[in-house]
């Protein structure tokens, strides 16, 4: 009997002991561990989220980029708005002291960088080690566009794109070239043939639809997400580009053929008002940009960058179009103080604008207001003699990016139509107070 009672007396410590464990084991797990973590997260910082793929795509993406001298800057538009909602603590943030990833572990599907490609060094041995590292990488060449009219060098091709895949996420990295206006330009992303389609999601891809050109950023480096990179100090200045970047060539190949048929005006006459339209516009830029106010290459100056790349010799003056939703009051002693004072005003702001400036080497300055429509856009017109009011009917347009005289310059994306309103279509006699419209 004593040696039962024994046995089940050590039975029922045996029993207690193995309680008490699994109550000390289940008291660490869920308290203790929690409040310890609490206290490591004050003061030494957890990493929340670091563990993303989209995290240490970018991660790895840096460190080959810093490793190789291959100058990159983050330019993805979601990023840089996240940024900039956030940049004092960006700002303050010192390397490693991050803890949460709050920045490049948003969900999404490429992280896009910009690529300077005439500060590059190591010309393709990063893409080798990109691979090397895991990554997947496509590249992406066409032939530059600058070279088209100059025979022996045509079909010269430079790199536009890269795409480096790791595991779900993708990085873009688009290639800024350097053109002679003091710009950075980005070429289409047009796949070829042996490309798999089904690389990465390229429909989803912000850069690449088109052609695109931006005002060179000044840089600064930061600490994101534990991660040091190069932003443009005012990302959103740059983020804002973006919808408005779509850049279009002027027609090298065309001109060249114009000129084979018709032969250029290289007199001196013709070189000496080239030099002063040239200076002319380049004024006239300085001082609307200065304004904030937007404006185009409008009617002899528009037709002169779209036939033969040039301004036309005997076109005697520099043509701008403005929307009238830009003027500004101080406009006229914006360009008084510029040098150039106010030749003609015709109309009003609310009834056909117009203003002539007197340049140098008598070369005029023409600024056309134009005016939104439901269904189509127009100018007013007026004849100095007369006072006989003309309206030109328009096509509605939006503005691209171009080259014009080795500047950064508007043009109407539907150049052929504005053209072709400017020059072939109707131009509408009216009579003051009531015009009559007609559309031809």
């Amino acid at each position: 009997m004593s040696r039962i009672n024994k046995n089940v007396v050590l039975a029922l410590l045996t029993l207690t002991s193995s309680a008490f464990l699994l109550f000390q084991l289940y008291y660490y797990k869920h308290y203790l561990s929690a409040k310890n973590a609490a206290g490591l997260s004050k003061s030494k910082g957890s990493r929340i989220g670091f563990d993303s793929i989209q995290w240490r795509a970018v991660k790895k993406f840096i460190m080959l980029t810093s490793n190789q001298n291959v100058p990159v800057f983050l330019i993805d538009p979601l990023i840089l708005e996240l940024i900039n909602k956030n940049f004092e603590q960006v700002k303050n943030t010192s390397y490693g002291s991050t803890s949460e990833c709050k920045f490049f572990c948003v969900p999404r599907d490429f992280t896009a960088f910009a690529l300077q490609y005439h500060l590059r060094k190591n010309e393709e041995g990063w893409i080798q080690v990109a691979e090397n590292m895991g990554f997947q990488c496509i590249k992406i060449e066409s032939k530059d566009p600058r070279l088209d009219g100059i025979d022996s060098l045509s079909g010269t091709e430079i790199p536009l794109h890269y795409i480096c895949k790791l595991a779900t996420h993708a990085i873009h990295l688009i290639v800024f070239h350097e053109r002679s206006g003091n710009y950075l330009w980005h070429g289409h992303l047009r796949l070829k043939e042996h490309i798999d389609r089904k690389f990465v999601p390229f429909r989803k891809l912000r850069f690449g639809r088109y052609p695109g050109a931006f005002d060179r950023p000044e840089l600064q480096q930061v600490t994101v997400d534990g991660l040091e990179v190069l932003i443009p100090k005012d990302p959103m200045y740059f983020v804002e580009e973006i919808p408005h970047s779509r850049f279009i060539e002027c027609r090298y190949k065309e001109a060249r053929a114009f000129f084979q048929q018709y032969l250029d005006d290289n007199t001196v006459e013709a070189m000496a008002f080239r030099k002063s339209a040239k200076e002319l516009l380049q004024l006239a830029a300085k001082t609307l940009n200065k304004l904030g106010i937007p404006f185009w290459l409008s009617s002899g100056t528009c037709l002169g960058w779209y036939r033969q790349c040039n301004i036309i010799p005997y076109s005697k003056d520099v043509d701008l179009g403005i929307f009238i939703q830009d003027y500004k009051s101080d406009i006229i002693l914006a360009f008084q103080d510029a040098g150039l004072p106010l030749k003609h005003k015709f109309g009003k702001v609310e009834d056909s604008l117009e203003l002539s400036f007197q340049g140098k080497d008598d070369v005029k300055l023409d600024i056309f207001f134009f005016y939104e429509e439901t269904d189509h856009m127009w100018n007013g017109g007026t004849q100095a003699k007369t006072g006989k009011k003309f309206k030109y009917l328009f096509p509605k347009f939006t503005l691209c990016w171009t080259e014009f005289v080795d500047m950064k310059v508007h043009v109407p994306c539907e150049t052929l139509e504005y053209i072709e309103a400017n020059y072939v279509f109707c131009k509408l006699s009216i009579s003051d107070p009531s015009w009559v419209e007609a559309l031809s």
